[in-house]
């Protein structure tokens, strides 16, 4: 089979405007909620969401990551870039993840703020697509997510220079050694160039797929007066 090949349909649902909250973050809230399992919006979708878990199940393959997102990013020429990560956190402020200050991405959103989200749970045929402005969050605020994470993960961040050059796998696997004898116990504190970020949206999409290729979009749209307007788009 070809590429050209390769397609689906989509016929889980549609989505009208009434379906949606007057607050884009609520509304991703709700959607979020309902891809990780824990509110349904209906019997016959919770239905097919717990079907589809439990056969990921029996293969033996976890669910996947609900809080995973494309995050894209461009330096200050306007090269893009983009890569996973995971969303660690959303309040009114915005979507928040973790991250290297040295990193590529950590690089170029000093050069360039302006930064873009995806979301897309194969499962419920959603696309969630957001553009912002990032800023850093406070170092007290990251220190405290960071004493959250599990011990290794906390190692990692100081074992790894991360977008750096590495010669092989032997020098990375050496410097965790080196860290992890320096900090034997489960105090690991947070390295100085280690923190947060959230993307403060002022757009934010939600996707329906629909069949033949006829998909639901709404735009949330920011306002000057801070409010939001709703649109829909043609797919």
């Amino acid at each position: 089979m070809s590429l050209a090949d390769l397609r689906r349909e989509y016929n889980l649902a549609g989505l009208r405007r009434s379906d949606l909250e007057a607050d884009p973050l609520v509304q991703f809230q709700k959607w979020f909620e309902q891809a990780s399992g824990a509110r349904a919006s209906g019997r016959l979708r919770k239905f097919f969401v717990t079907f589809y878990k439990s056969l990921l199940a029996l293969a033996g393959n976890p669910p996947p990551d609900v809080n995973a997102m494309t995050l894209a990013t461009a330096d200050k020429q306007g090269r893009p870039s983009a890569r996973v990560i995971l969303l660690k956190g959303v309040d009114e402020r915005g979507f928040i993840f973790f991250t290297n200050y040295e990193s590529r991405k950590a690089q170029e959103l000093m050069e360039n703020p302006q930064a873009a989200l995806v979301f897309y749970w194969t499962d419920l045929e959603r696309q969630v697509c957001i553009a912002g402005e990032v800023s850093r969050l406070s170092r007290e605020e990251s220190e405290a997510y960071f004493m959250t994470r599990p011990r290794g993960s906390r190692l990692a961040a100081w074992a790894s220079k991360q977008s750096e050059i590495l010669r092989d796998r032997a020098m990375l696997e050496e410097k965790w050694k080196q860290v992890e004898a320096q900090y034997p116990g489960e105090e690991v504190p947070m390295p100085p160039y280690w923190g947060g970020y959230v993307l403060s949206p002022t757009c934010i999409e939600f996707w329906q797929g629909r069949p033949s290729r006829m998909h639901d979009r709404f735009r949330y749209s920011k306002q000057p007066d801070r409010t939001w307007r709703l649109e829909r788009l043609s797919p």
